[in-house]
């Protein structure tokens, strides 16, 4: 008989799954739904057959298989409501996502050496196995995590209240910026003992740290949306992380390398391997990935000013 554990993951998987098919089918649509995402479908249904039927490559792959179906099923699903998608109109923006969404994540595997909230087991013998596995793992991260609000925000899952503009003094602005730093720093820097129980700082920490900072120079932030009372960003994001974290602990669950919770927090209350508080950590981490990513798309547009401002010196 399957644990309570199993049984709970599952009920939110399909209550996840039966909510975004029936808000599916009900909205309008601007567009067919591309073939990529029958093929994204494929992938996930033999999957998870050959899992069931014990295939040893698909149980130590299933993570990076079953994201990158979803990827290309939920790109497709985008594509039919807003006649656009990541992947559909601007593939080598997508892959740069996929790229980035790489050492994005190994700065939590860098914290995650000190704090130590989850070890990998199951792992293939071969050290180039076990690369090529985590970086097609990682890779899928910062993509889902985006595709997710996209088409959480093209359903209109969530309709934001109505919200008051918010507008900050520049010294409440660096008032978030310093607690950020705090909250990334001070983690590491206390006795590891201590640490371990202060891996939630770190979930909110880079929103904190770098948000403000993309303020400052004009590119894209929560907080620029806050002024303006557009939060379907903000709210889309917070659906997105708790829908990519029940997909990612559910296929985890069932996967030959995978990673377990060691966090000293309610481990005998868990949703798959997931202790229960865990989860609301996947809402924070869909603002941080947002957050991360446009800090990385601004320094990347600040650095190409500079470089152009040098050129046109030296033509003068």
């Amino acid at each position: 008989m399957p644990k309570a554990s199993v049984v709970a993951g599952i009920f939110l998987l399909l209550v996840a799954i039966v909510l975004l098919a029936c808000k599916y089918f009900r909205a309008p649509k601007r567009g067919s739904f591309r073939v990529w995402g029958w093929a994204g479908l494929g992938v996930i249904l033999v999957a998870e057959g050959l899992l069931f039927w014990g295939n040893r490559w698909i149980a130590i792959f299933i993570t990076p298989i079953a994201w990158s179906g979803y990827l290309l099923f939920i790109d497709a699903a985008v594509w039919s409501l807003r006649g656009e998608s990541r992947l559909g109109s601007t593939p080598r923006h997508f892959l740069s996502l996929a790229f980035w969404s790489v050492p994005l994540w190994l700065i939590f595997e860098a914290y995650n050496l000190r704090l130590e909230n989850w070890a990998y087991v199951g792992l293939p013998e071969s050290l180039l196995v076990q690369c090529f596995g985590s970086v097609w793992s990682f890779a899928t991260i910062w993509p889902a995590i985006l595709e997710t609000a996209d088409i959480v925000e093209a359903l209109g899952l969530f309709r934001p209240p109505a919200a008051r503009r918010l507008k900050l003094s520049r010294s409440t602005h660096l008032g978030i910026v310093l607690v950020g730093l705090a909250f990334v720093t001070v983690p590491v820097l206390v006795p590891a003992s201590l640490g371990r129980y202060l891996f939630g700082a770190v979930w909110v920490g880079f929103i904190l740290l770098l948000d403000p900072l993309d303020y400052f120079v004009k590119g894209r932030s929560l907080l620029r949306d806050l002024e303006t009372s557009s939060t379907s960003t903000l709210y889309s994001l917070l659906i997105s992380g708790l829908i990519c974290g029940i997909f990612w602990e559910f296929w985890n669950y069932w996967a030959t390398a995978k990673w377990v919770y060691v966090f000293p927090i309610l481990q005998g209350w868990k949703v798959f391997e997931m202790p229960l508080p865990g989860y609301l950590g996947f809402p924070a981490f869909a603002l941080e990935c947002f957050v991360m990513y446009e800090f990385l798309r601004t320094l990347r547009r600040q650095l190409l000013k500079v470089q152009r401002r040098s050129e046109g010196e030296v033509m003068r």
